[in-house]
């Protein structure tokens, strides 16, 4: 079972950037394909993106040319580079751990307790 720690949230103003880290701890990284969720006030969490074992990602359309998911495997870490950063952003973000490349929450049994993005207009 791998557990999940999320770091680098923070208030930016709009046009910025972030990056956030997950580091997983406690199996073998590599094993899992790795995702970003996230969720704003009042709204369902929200598939951000993914990336499988070997690097290939996925994007939800709404960050899509901005944001950009990255691992190493060696370091047992996940990033996620966030440009272009818009108020709408704002958000608590996720990384989640699963067995499969999905867009969907209920593919993912292992998830952090997750990080605040703000960004400010």
């Amino acid at each position: 079972q791998v557990q999940l720690v999320e770091s680098g949230g923070g208030l930016v103003q709009a046009g910025g950037s972030l990056r956030l880290s997950c580091a997983a701890s406690g199996d073998t990284f590599i094993r899992y394909v790795m995702s970003w969720f996230r969720q704003a006030p009042g709204k369902e969490r929200e598939f951000v993106g993914h990336i499988s074992r070997t690097g290939n990602t996925y994007y939800g359309d709404s960050v899509k040319g901005r944001f950009t998911i990255s691992r190493d495997n060696a370091q047992n870490t996940v990033y996620l580079q966030m440009n272009s950063l818009k108020p709408e952003d704002t958000a608590v973000y996720y990384c989640a751990a699963g067995s499969r490349p999905s867009s969907s929450l209920d593919e993912f049994p292992y998830w952090g307790q997750g990080t605040q993005v703000t960004v400010s207009s």
